[in-house]
């Protein structure tokens, strides 16, 4: 037999850690964070404090050395409570400090991870321009070398980038046209930044649906001076380290949708049984009944899609067409299950004052980011030989 479906003790013993701090730091202040759109410094570092930052990296380097699924269940737990403080965590390790631990030389290793390992700092992904998210070679952002001083200049805009624009920044990777191959295409090669730096604008972007406690950023990039060694992997190598990180990175988001779906699930079934009317709870009326029946369901489908996925990553083999499955189907479930979940709290569900209506908010940027659901189909399609 191959498959285990009992959690080892480690990794019962991080969930429950995990979902403590998430219960007892984050959740008495979600609903003010949320209100006032306020990214949590306080909050990151004492998160960095319990080991959730450098999550994948080695020990040599700074990091927890954790497996992919142990990973993966930390950020399910924090988004059990709140998706913007899952999303810090998600964001900085998958595609900060990820790219830099997979691609990066020793001397960059050496220079940034230790740092971000431990709680000092956020490091960003920059990829998405405002012509340039699911076609994401239609990059407008231009990287010039400049022989004399052995510098890339860069030049262009970045929009929607997580981590990218708060106190904690420390850096950011960007991928830039540097040229073109043989068959005239864009040559896309990656850059890591640090900030702050003479000509980078950072803006926080203000007035968001979802994840209002995470740092969003808009990068500007007037003339911005990188030396040669800032080139992380070789040149041209931009798009291959992007699209192998995103498919870290759906892991990521799939579990934040796991446990977004779990939390609801949760919060459902309390209220089910609390709420009365006709005389008994109404989790006793069979339409209500069939729904938490559905949810729980459809929550246990995904975990099981999703821990295969991580499982197989862990052992080094094929999980990308796992991670776009798990991406899209975990995604999906946990708007449903907000939806549903808002729907058995009737009236209640709409007002602020019950995290149901910030989970329903923060579900539907998961069928968006790191690819959308569209998307996810097309890449799951491609693999079955469509």
């Amino acid at each position: 037999m191959t498959y285990s479906f009992e959690e080892t003790e480690e990794l019962s013993l991080l969930r429950e850690t995990v979902r403590a701090f998430a219960r007892k730091e984050i959740a008495p202040l979600a609903h003010q964070l949320d209100k006032e759109e306020c990214f949590s410094a306080d909050l990151t570092r004492k998160m960095g404090a319990l080991g959730l930052f450098g999550t994948i990296v080695s020990p040599e380097y700074g990091g927890q050395g954790m497996d992919y699924l142990s990973y993966i269940v930390a950020v399910e737990e924090l988004a059990r409570v709140d998706a913007s403080q899952a999303a810090t965590i998600a964001a900085h390790n998958s595609l900060g400090a990820g790219p830099l631990y997979y691609y990066g030389n020793e001397t960059q290793k050496q220079t940034y991870l230790p740092d971000l390992c431990h709680g000092e700092g956020l490091w960003a992904f920059g990829l998405t321009e405002p012509d340039a998210g699911s076609d994401a070679q239609a990059s407008k952002t231009m990287a010039t070398y400049d022989k004399t001083k052995d510098e890339w200049v860069i030049r262009g805009s970045k929009l929607w980038i997580t981590n990218s624009a708060s106190e904690l920044t420390r850096g950011i990777t960007v991928q830039a046209v540097t040229g073109a191959d043989d068959k005239g295409r864009p040559e896309l090669s990656c850059f890591l930044v640090q900030t702050p730096a003479a000509g980078l604008t950072q803006q926080v972007m203000k007035d968001k649906m979802m994840w209002r406690a995470s740092n969003t950023g808009e990068l500007v990039f007037e003339d911005v001076r990188v030396p040669s060694s800032a080139m992380l992997g070789k040149r041209g190598q931009g798009f291959k380290i992007m699209m192998e990180t995103l498919d870290n990175g759906r892991l990521s988001i799939a579990a934040m949708g796991l446990g977004l779906a779990k939390g609801a699930l949760d919060m459902a079934l309390e209220y089910a049984g609390q709420r009365k009317t006709f005389g008994q709870a109404i989790g006793k009326h069979q339409a209500i009944g069939f729904k938490l029946a559905e949810m729980a369901t459809r929550t246990e489908a995904a975990e099981n899609l999703l821990y295969k996925a991580c499982c197989l990553r862990q052992e080094q083999k094929p999980y990308q067409k796992y991670a776009a499955m798990a991406k899209l189907y975990c995604s999906e479930v946990a708007e449903y299950c907000a939806r549903e979940g808002q729907q058995i709290f009737g009236g209640y569900g709409l007002m602020k004052e019950f995290p149901i209506e910030r989970f329903y908010r923060d579900a539907a940027l998961l069928r968006i980011g790191e690819g959308t659901s569209e998307i996810q189909r097309m890449v799951i399609s491609r693999y079955l030989g469509c």
